[in-house]
């Protein structure tokens, strides 16, 4: 029979060789490991003699020591691939993990902000070339923060006298390749932190003092200091993108068009911020994007 720890094994490169981002094989690899921890502590073995009372047990002991209904959620999901995948293998005969079932969620909008709001932002990184650069490129691209964090300089083309310039984010696991047009605005950002850049044989756009490529953790603990500075509250890195993707929407661009910059794998994606915006879906034709 086949042991407990040899199959999380076995279901990693099962995931690995699916193409899975590699965010969701460490997400599930971590939550897996705490469910088959558990198990065994039921004492449980193999496979074949984990019951579905075993599933809602580790689900309670989750509750009761304060996971939120969104992370038990997930790991519901991965507790559901992970028994899949031992029902293909035939290492079990039937699978407990189809009777169990997720939490109710309560999704939270996202948080859009206003012009106000995002003024006062700029206005806070305004003494730092480079931050101001990093704010203008998440409001003026809606790129993701790890995909900020991987720029470049070759991706960076600038437009001349005047015209817009792009931005090449290129595929990476389950996310489609995309260019991105880059206005005036955010194209003078990008050059202003040039001129201060430290010298540095990597090309990454965005670098530490040292010459080393910026980490997301570096780049959020910054953002997140300018928002304590302009007094914007409630509000996280990836709000900047929703802000961007709502905005162009407003100002009739065209929903098509906008989920394909976005990198939306579907349409329906951005047409969830339609509540956002107060218009009919016929009312946006306009084919490129509106400076912020």
């Amino acid at each position: 029979m086949d042991k407990l720890k040899g199959l999380h094994t076995n279901f990693i490169t099962h995931l690995k060789k699916r193409g899975k981002a590699t965010a969701t094989v460490t997400a599930y690899s971590k939550d897996i490991e705490q469910l088959l921890s558990h198990i065994e502590n039921l004492g449980r073995e193999v496979a074949v003699n984990i019951k579905k009372d075993d599933l809602d047990h580790f689900l309670e002991t989750l509750r009761k020591t304060n996971y939120t209904p969104k992370s038990i959620s997930r790991k519901i999901n991965a507790t559901r691939t992970f028994f899949r995948f031992l029902m293909d293998d035939k290492i079990i005969t039937s699978n407990p993990a189809q009777l169990i079932s997720h939490p109710k969620l309560d999704p939270k909008d996202p948080r859009i902000l206003s012009k106000t709001e995002y003024m006062a932002l700029r206005a806070a990184a305004k003494s730092d070339a480079r931050s101001a650069a990093m704010v203008e490129v998440l409001l003026q691209t809606g790129v993701r923060i790890s995909e900020l964090a991987n720029i470049r300089f070759p991706d960076v083309t600038f437009g001349e006298k005047g015209k817009s310039g792009s931005l090449y984010v290129p595929r990476v696991e389950t996310k489609e390749e995309r260019n991105i047009p880059l206005n005036n605005a955010v194209q003078e950002a990008i050059k202003e932190y040039l001129k201060i850049r430290p010298k540095s044989k990597k090309d990454y756009l965005f670098i530490t003092k040292t010459g080393n490529p910026l980490l997301i953790r570096n780049i959020r603990a910054t953002i997140d200091r300018l928002f304590k500075l302009a007094g914007v509250e409630r509000v996280k890195v990836n709000d900047l993108r929703h802000t961007f993707v709502v905005h162009q929407l407003r100002m009739g661009v065209s929903i098509t068009h906008l989920s394909k910059i976005a990198g939306h794998k579907r349409i329906s994606t951005t047409e969830k911020y339609l509540k956002f915006v107060g218009q009919k879906l016929e009312a946006y034709e306009k084919p490129t994007l509106v400076e912020l």
